[in-house]
């Protein structure tokens, strides 16, 4: 089913495009948070490959003069919903993909642990589109009913002073309403790789 996960943690929805940037968790069944994104590139526009670049370490350093800062960077995030809706995977969901950097959550550090990341093509001050909270939605829904997922944050909220995505143009009102009307269309019928959770706390900000 194309809404569900595989047990490879690879989302059929999505278009694959493998990355080198990962490695194995140090507890493959500690899979319980969600960190939202934002990314663009060069900053402030949208469309081009460069974000996939990055992830999969082929950026061209001469593209943009703001790439230079890109040089010897290693990251990569499990998912990059574009503008349009599409989306794209790197790295299984069962793995550890490079997206939360120096971060901490409840008193946890290294969230990239027991993390999923999602990137949405945007900035800080530019509105989402509709379709990316659909799609966003629908993989958050279909993540949750896979993995033992129990809470959803920001960047900002778990790398506060350092990061500040999504950003305050990101509408976590209607995205947790969307997810929510998801989760009550298809609840969890069994559960997934690892125990899924029915359950997914939205907070803003550490509590």
């Amino acid at each position: 089913m194309k809404d569900s996960i595989g047990a490879d943690g690879w989302w059929p929805a999505a278009s694959r495009y493998d990355s080198p940037h990962f490695d194995c968790r140090p507890d493959p069944a500690d899979i319980t948070l969600l960190v939202i994104h934002n990314i663009s590139l060069p900053g402030g526009r949208f469309g081009g490959p460069h974000v996939s670049d990055l992830f999969t370490g082929r950026v061209d350093y001469n593209a943009d003069p703001s790439f230079a800062d890109l040089r010897g960077l290693k990251v990569s995030s499990h998912f990059f919903v574009r503008r349009d809706g599409r989306v794209i995977q790197y790295v299984s969901a069962n793995d550890r993909a490079w997206h939360a950097g120096t971060s901490s959550f409840r008193g946890r550090e290294k969230c990239n642990d027991y993390s999923l990341g999602i990137e949405l093509e945007g900035t800080d001050d530019t509105p989402f589109e509709a379709a990316q909270y659909a799609a966003l939605a629908a993989l958050t829904a279909a993540l949750a009913r896979r993995y033992p997922l129990t809470d959803v944050q920001g960047h900002e909220d778990i790398a506060p002073g350092r990061k500040t995505d999504p950003g305050p143009l990101f509408d976590w009102n209607f995205y947790v309403k969307s997810c929510r009307k998801l989760c009550e269309e298809f609840p969890i019928a069994k559960a997934g790789l690892v125990g899924a959770s029915a359950v997914l706390r939205f907070v803003k900000g550490v509590l």
